[in-house]
């Protein structure tokens, strides 16, 4: 057997000291307060057939899209999506890409040059760090929701060194650790008076907020002041993959430059059947959406009945975060939580930072009273 590398051995054995260890584990069909499957698609089987219907009623029986989308692999449905994606979403175009990450990555990688400044919520995703992280741009993080530090920072920026490109503030409409949302009004006021460009990733958001899910920025009627938005398809959506809403030459721009849409493989024509298939249901879906809501008000009105409000981050979203310090405490909690049938992941630093280690509940349509109540039951005996 070839030697591994005793210096990424002695990292593992570091993560597995301060408990931190990751591994790759089933559910064993828990009850799921756990998955990003808000509204039930995933799991959906009428779903499933229509968007079998779909490929029946085109003719399609392509396995994979064999190649790029520059190349081989832009098949007809791509065309129809990224079509319908621009009309629901109110937006000039729209661009799909492979997954949330891929579109995150091939966003800031590209766009913000070296010239540019970029400006970012301390919780954005590792994704738009990364991307941020690949690309030749200046980035500073304001403290989380902050519109203050968030001037401050530019301030602090531009009297270092006047800069003569462009300014990016990049935000998310609902943060995937905390559920909580920042002030997209004041965000959009603050570029429109300084012609920065916004970008809102909405991934938590798509689905789920707004009118038939469109999105926070659409529900409060500033897509029209936004530069960039990231609409995923892996959450409430319940498939795969991604879209940036933006105009016509961004996207035009991204076909030409962004290197994690142009090397690539395509999504299989299956993949897009079913997210142009979500779509559809999202138009009828206003059943789900309403019990997704009321799960969320009835589990925010026993986290108060149970005096455990304390220990959550403040939400009105499905993301609802118990904060429990320590590794070992929190891994202890969601593993006797798993052990009574309920799976509930523990989210352990380096993910998020010290202290600040929790368990993660995501609600949705189908939990029921009954199953929150139990669960928080069981959270205030084991806390």
């Amino acid at each position: 057997m070839v030697d591994f590398p005793e210096k990424l051995r002695k990292k593992l054995l570091k993560r597995e000291t301060e408990g931190a260890l990751r591994s790759l584990a089933g559910n064993d069909n828990k009850v799921d307060f756990s998955s990003n499957d808000y509204l039930g698609f995933a799991r959906n089987e009428a779903l499933f057939a229509k968007t079998f219907q779909l490929l029946l009623k085109e003719g399609i029986s392509q396995n994979g899209s064999t190649g790029s989308r520059l190349l081989s692999g832009n098949h007809r449905l791509y065309g129809r999506l990224e079509k319908d994606l621009a009309q629901f979403h109110k937006a000039e175009s729209a661009l799909v890409f492979n997954s949330g990450y891929d579109a995150n990555i091939g966003f800031f990688s590209t766009v913000p040059k070296r010239e540019d400044v970029v400006f970012y919520d301390e919780l954005v995703h590792a994704s738009i760090r990364d991307g941020i992280k690949l690309g030749n741009a200046k980035s500073y993080k304001f403290d989380h929701n902050s519109i203050d530090d968030l001037i401050s920072c530019v301030e602090r920026n531009r009297s270092i060194k006047e800069t003569s490109g462009e300014v990016y503030i990049v935000t998310e409409s609902v943060f995937s650790m905390d559920g909580d949302s920042p002030d997209l009004s004041a965000l959009v006021n603050l570029c429109a008076n300084n012609n920065y460009h916004l970008i809102v990733d909405e991934a938590h958001a798509t689905g789920v907020m707004g009118n038939k899910g469109a999105g926070l920025v659409q529900h409060l009627n500033l897509h029209g002041e936004v530069f960039a938005r990231i609409a995923t398809f892996g959450k409430a959506l319940g498939s795969h993959g991604a879209a940036i809403l933006g105009s016509v030459e961004l996207i035009d721009y991204l076909v030409n430059f962004s290197r994690s849409f142009i090397y690539t493989t395509g999504l299989t024509p299956h993949t897009l059947a079913t997210i142009v298939s979500a779509y559809q249901f999202l138009d009828s879906a206003e059943e789900e959406q309403q019990r997704l809501l009321e799960n969320i008000s009835y589990f925010k009105q026993k986290l108060k009945t149970l005096e455990l409000d304390p220990f959550f981050v403040p939400s009105d979203s499905p993301i609802q975060s118990c904060v429990i310090p320590g590794n070992e405490k929190v891994r202890c909690v969601s593993r006797k939580l798993g052990d009574e049938g309920f799976d509930i992941k523990a989210i352990l630093a380096p993910t998020v930072p010290e202290g600040q280690e929790r368990l993660r509940f995501c609600l949705h349509s189908f939990n029921t009273e009954g199953e929150i109540t139990w669960v928080l039951q069981l959270l205030k005996k084991y806390l």
